[in-house]
């Protein structure tokens, strides 16, 4: 395993980080693995070297932080050898201050990650979307205010635009309060809008990079052919409205290169992103131990010159994909 400091905090974590949305209650997502079925591949993760995982709270309304807890006390080392985020801001209910990112809610959500979680605290606490309806001070402040209990080690965010990300870096530093260390944003070889002004903006500004979904829900993953060959590819619906058949040329380009090279398609994708600048750890998924062993086999992965154009000269701009 390969490791990195998390953005310009002294934090290390391995390149891999590992999402935990996978894990969780079918009655949630009919392709998610329950607990039993989780066990093996969160103990082979930790034995490949992977110490960061990454879950949410609405991921099975709170089952996959509780799995992510049990498994992680179960199989992993020390807590002070894990790295541990989670996320806020979706609806945990039908009330409406059980969402967004005012401070009622983030007080109460911080305390409900923890105890599903059983720890102390988190290393990393992400809002897991912007709130347009809580004004940004409201948020940094209660935000600030979890670091300072010692609840959270460090703030992060997710998806949305980089001016609006921008306005939230300046407010905490005119307020001298917690910064962000992370962005946690929708990148891979069929999406790459992302650096165009997020990426530029994180590298200036030191924020780790830690992409969801690099394998664009699987359609990487496996030549365009093969698009339906699992149950979470035929039933995600978020998948669908996210990629089209627009991207099928960027996907041929994947399996030839991974053709001539003699892997799998993961591989070939999670390797072009690990190379990305500012890119510090994607959020891979894993259903199976084989999918664990291909991201980690793609940390050894180089392109020469040729091959990167290959990959990247399908691409074609793309609408806004993935704020909401």
């Amino acid at each position: 395993m390969q490791f990195t400091r998390l953005g310009s905090t002294g934090t290390t974590v391995s390149r891999l980080c590992l999402g935990m949305m996978t894990y969780g209650s079918k009655a949630w997502r009919e392709w998610v693995l329950e607990e039993d079925e989780a066990g093996p591949i969160i103990k082979r993760a930790i034995d490949l070297g992977i110490n960061f995982f990454d879950t949410a709270d609405v991921y099975s309304l709170g089952v996959s932080e509780e799995i992510t807890g049990r498994l992680l006390k179960k199989y992993g080392p020390s807590r002070d050898r894990l790295v541990i985020a989670t996320k806020v801001f979706n609806p945990m209910g039908d009330d409406p201050n059980l969402r967004g990112l005012s401070r009622k809610h983030i007080m109460h959500a911080i305390d409900d990650s923890l105890r599903r979680l059983g720890t102390d605290y988190v290393d990393l606490y992400q809002i897991h979307r912007f709130d347009p309806d809580t004004p940004i001070e409201e948020t940094l402040e209660a935000l600030d205010d979890v670091v300072k209990s010692g609840k959270a080690l460090h703030i992060g965010a997710s998806s949305m635009y980089a001016w609006q990300f921008a306005k939230m870096l300046a407010t905490s530093e005119k307020l001298g309060l917690s910064r962000f260390v992370t962005m946690q944003n929708h990148y891979n070889l069929l999406y790459r809008e992302e650096e165009r002004e997020m990426i530029p903006l994180c590298r200036s500004e030191g924020i780790g990079v830690i992409p969801w979904s690099p394998l664009a829900r699987g359609r990487l993953a496996r030549p365009r052919e093969e698009r339906d060959a699992t149950l979470r590819a035929q039933t995600d619906a978020i998948g669908q409205r996210l990629y089209s058949d627009e991207d099928n040329a960027v996907i041929d380009s994947v399996t030839e290169v991974a053709g001539k090279r003699g892997v799998p398609n993961a591989q070939v994708a999670l390797a072009w992103l690990l190379s990305r600048p500012g890119v510090t750890a994607p959020i891979i998924g894993a259903s199976r131990i084989e999918h664990l062993e291909t991201a980690a086999a793609a940390l050894e992965l180089t392109f020469d010159e040729d091959e990167v154009k290959r990959l990247e000269e399908p691409y074609r701009p793309h609408p806004v994909l993935g704020h909401n």
